[in-house]
């Protein structure tokens, strides 16, 4: 018997914004798989309406793996009806799965058992702001995360900016939206005025806003950023 397929279904990144999040093939697509791997079932069965779901949700197969659903997983539970030729939609929050995402470890597991993988076009932020920041795309690093502790984080911004330079390559991170504007007060603070910044808040939304300037042209125009979903690019120019 041959085994299913694990499709990698992306999830729009804000409201409203679903007709430029996937194409045709997602409606196809999601009325022909029943089961899902999710990180949010809120999330995905709302996507999947949008999408334009014509199987009743109560037939739905859904996998939680939030955050706390996914210490106790049962991989072989998961995989059962894809190991009997049935295919299987792994689904995050919002954006692509295994992207800065928890599904990398769905899609780890898929690959062990010899599982085909096949990822759908969809969001990324990473990208999206990548392709608008007018940094250099040939070389580039996303880090997730900076650290919380005001010294480590000064400390990781400096040598971010000291690698872009060297290496010509634009570093990308993220911060929970309720530090953004203390994460962007450090940045000011930290990096050099020639030093190229760019903000790309609510992407994909109707209140989108991506805008590249140096340290020193942000120092007068701070953008308010609390609360919103926002990615940060960094990039020296030699």
């Amino acid at each position: 018997m041959s085994l299913g397929t694990l499709y990698l279904i992306p999830v729009p990144l804000a409201e409203n914004a679903e007709k430029q999040s996937y194409t045709l093939f997602h409606q196809e697509l999601i009325n022909h798989i029943d089961e899902y791997v999710v990180e949010n079932e809120k999330t995905a069965r709302r996507f999947l309406k949008q999408a334009g779901l014509k199987i009743s949700q109560n037939e739905l197969k859904i996998h939680d793996y939030g955050k706390h659903a996914r210490e106790i997983i049962d991989y072989n539970r998961i995989f059962k009806s894809v190991m009997e030729g049935k295919d299987l939609g792994l689904m995050s929050e919002a954006g692509c799965p295994g992207v800065a995402d928890p599904g990398a470890h769905v899609v780890a597991e898929a690959h062990k058992r010899g599982i085909k993988v096949v990822p759908l076009v969809g969001p990324s932020s990473i990208l999206l702001a990548l392709m608008a920041s007018g940094f250099s795309g040939q070389k580039f690093a996303f880090h997730g995360y900076l650290p919380i502790d005001k010294g480590e984080r000064a400390k990781k911004i400096k040598e971010l900016e000291f690698q872009s330079q060297k290496e010509q390559q634009t570093q990308i991170f993220i911060e929970t939206p309720f530090r953004n504007n203390a994460l962007f007060d450090d940045l000011l603070k930290n990096c050099k005025p020639k030093t190229k910044l760019c903000v790309g808040c609510s992407i994909t939304a109707l209140d989108e806003q991506i805008l590249t300037l140096s340290v020193f042209e942000w120092k007068s125009r701070k953008p308010e950023l609390h609360k919103k979903p926002t990615i940060f690019l960094m990039y020296v120019q030699n």
